[in-house]
């Protein structure tokens, strides 16, 4: 398997989490996304994933995009250990979580948002940052609200599943821009759980081959 990626996406550490976490070998292809004003957006990249965003999975010939069907083809071909577990209504509030995070929260501050922010809409850093918090901080309320319910060390249990791949990246992000996360414990608890899970505390981005 090939992982294209860059060692600050979100989108792609939810990949490697759940990579890691089923312990799949991977050849990494870095995608520096600011470089020569980004390698995603270049005709070679194109030809890998044509939508330009990391990451993307090559395995067997076939290529995937999206971080959320890549999990999910990764939980079908390699079913053990289950990171999507229970019955059809327990993987329904995985799926619900995940996309919780993975289409709500994480679009609205994705790289390109900002830089559109700044370049076309002329927001100064004060103005970026106020909107990275806010975003963060109106999905977050309801995320706190799911893991509430949470009898275990994780979002769902006792084990990691998808929706602990999508935790961990957003919660780095908005320690990144020192967003105020005091109002959301449950997220910190499970965050911290996750990172002290060697598999996961492996795919944080400083530890990547191609961390700055």
């Amino acid at each position: 398997m090939k992982l294209y990626s860059y060692f600050r996406s979100s989108a792609g550490w939810r990949v490697r989490i759940v990579l890691a976490l089923k312990g799949l070998d991977f050849d990494l292809i870095p995608v520096h996304l600011l470089r020569g004003g980004g390698e995603h957006l270049r005709a070679e990249y194109a030809k890998t994933n044509p939508q330009g965003l990391v990451p993307a999975l090559e395995d067997d010939g076939a290529v995937f995009a999206q971080s959320l069907a890549i999990m999910e083809y990764l939980e079908e071909t390699h079913p053990t250990p289950s990171l999507l577990p229970g019955d059809a209504q327990d993987r329904a509030r995985i799926r619900a979580f995940c996309q919780a995070i993975a289409c709500e929260i994480h679009p609205l501050n994705n790289l390109r948002v900002l830089k559109y922010l700044v370049r076309e809409l002329g927001c100064d850093e004060d103005a970026k940052l106020a909107w990275y918090a806010h975003w963060i901080q109106e999905g977050f309320r309801p995320v706190e609200k799911l893991l509430e319910g949470s009898d275990g060390p994780y979002c769902f249990g006792a084990e990691p599943t998808l929706a602990d791949a999508c935790l961990v990246p957003q919660v780095f992000n908005a320690q990144r821009f020192n967003v105020d996360l005091s109002a959301f414990p449950k997220v910190q608890a499970v965050n911290a759980a996750c990172l002290a899970h060697e598999a996961i505390a492996a795919t944080v981005p400083a530890l990547q081959p191609d961390a700055e």
